[in-house]
């Protein structure tokens, strides 16, 4: 087997239920595969993050990671007209979104992050409040 070095910030990984990973395209939408992704990215800009979305893995929790920087991660309300609850990640810390739970995140600096989750069928909303 060939060993080859992956750029974690031009590709994303990808852990099959055989046990291969392979190192793919990044795709941060929904996925037909049924695989784990592992997607590393640096972000400048709430654009970067899509902070006027919602998004929302039916299939899988997802672990978000704070490599670099820091990031509010937050959940959307369960019931209409309550508050959005918040987590701060700063360099090194992460959080487990549970799976089905809309989120979305909003930077406090320049950042690297890393997501890991099963995509497919990842769903994104258009927040109404967004600006």
């Amino acid at each position: 087997m060939k060993t080859t070095v992956v750029d974690l910030f031009a590709s994303a990984l990808h852990l099959h239920p055989d046990g291969d990973v392979r190192a793919v395209e990044r795709q941060m939408t929904s996925s037909t595969s049924k695989t784990w992704q592992i997607a590393t990215f640096h972000v400048e800009t709430d654009a970067d993050v899509h902070a006027d979305h919602w998004e929302m893995h039916p299939e899988a929790e997802e672990a978000v990671c704070c490599l670099t920087g820091g990031v509010r991660l937050y959940f959307r309300p369960d019931t209409p007209g309550g508050t959005e609850d918040m987590v701060r990640l700063q360099a090194g810390t992460a959080v487990v979104v549970p799976r089905g739970r809309w989120h979305r995140l909003e930077l406090e600096t320049p950042s690297a992050l890393m997501s890991i989750t099963l995509r497919h069928g990842t769903r994104l909303d258009k927040r109404a409040d967004a600006h």
